[in-house]
């Protein structure tokens, strides 16, 4: 066998074929018909802000609308100061003015989907990240008219990524169905942590490769994810994400 048709093979295994098959079940689901008739409200997952005092940070995904659930997911970052009344959601659209502040509910359903908390930080070390979250959030550089592009971004999963590379001490990585997260402007071609211990090398969030603590060993492709975590044990798959062990959150139920 050719080497060009190893590599074709090796696509098909890897990315297309999870792909048809994420696609698949979800079309065998039900679904909202259009995005009024989806239920955006609160999921009830977070705690009511005026009953915990502490900071907090949290980041969520849901699994987006329609046949583009199948593969991809929405992501949000959700603060809280210290005895603040209410929490403030920062999210990234595809309309209007981009970047929005509190337009959801923090913890509310995205296209009648529940989100998954990916982390949970409280008391001073969530005091201590906020300042450097809002920071992140006021610097990102594609907030204007304009600035979204679904694929390969930047999206609403560019835009949390890029937080949290600005905020290294997060310590997240978003998940593989988190299609944009590895978008970057041409000539931006490789990240790398403070700590060294993880690499990144994205071609405009259309190919790339990551290693490392966060990431494990991971090839992506158009915006798809194949690869093997070791330090949580889980197979990354195309649409289907994780399928193993799951990061802790540091969510208390």
């Amino acid at each position: 066998m050719s080497k060009i048709k190893k590599i074709i093979l090796v696509v098909v295994l890897c990315f297309v074929a999870p792909a048809l098959a994420s696609l698949g079940v979800r079309a065998a689901g039900s679904q909202p018909g259009s995005w009024r008739t989806a239920d955006w409200s609160s999921s009830g997952l977070l705690p009511e802000a005026s009953s915990d005092r502490e900071a907090a940070v949290y980041v969520m995904a849901a699994r987006t609308g329609g046949l583009k659930g199948a593969l991809a997911v929405h992501s949000w970052i959700v603060t809280k100061d210290r005895d603040a009344a209410r929490y403030t959601r920062y999210d990234k659209v595809g309309w209007g003015s981009p970047i929005r502040t509190n337009s959801y509910p923090a913890d509310g359903r995205w296209y009648s989907n529940t989100p998954d908390v990916l982390l949970a930080l409280h008391g001073a070390q969530a005091a201590r990240l906020i300042p450097q979250i809002e920071a992140a959030v006021e610097a990102y550089p594609f907030a204007g008219f304009g600035d979204y592009r679904i694929w390969p971004g930047p999206n609403s999963n560019s835009f949390v990524a890029h937080v949290l590379r600005q905020v290294p001490e997060l310590e997240l990585a978003l998940p593989p169905e988190a299609v944009g997260r590895d978008f970057r402007p041409f000539g931006d071609f490789v990240t790398l942590t403070p700590d060294w211990r993880n690499l990144e090398v994205s071609l405009g969030g259309y190919a790339g490769f990551a290693i490392g603590t966060l990431y494990g060993l991971e090839l992506r492709l158009a915006g798809l994810v194949f690869g093997l975590d070791v330090m949580r044990p889980a197979l990354k798959l195309p649409g289907f994400g994780r399928i193993g062990m799951e990061r802790d959150t540091g969510l208390v139920s």
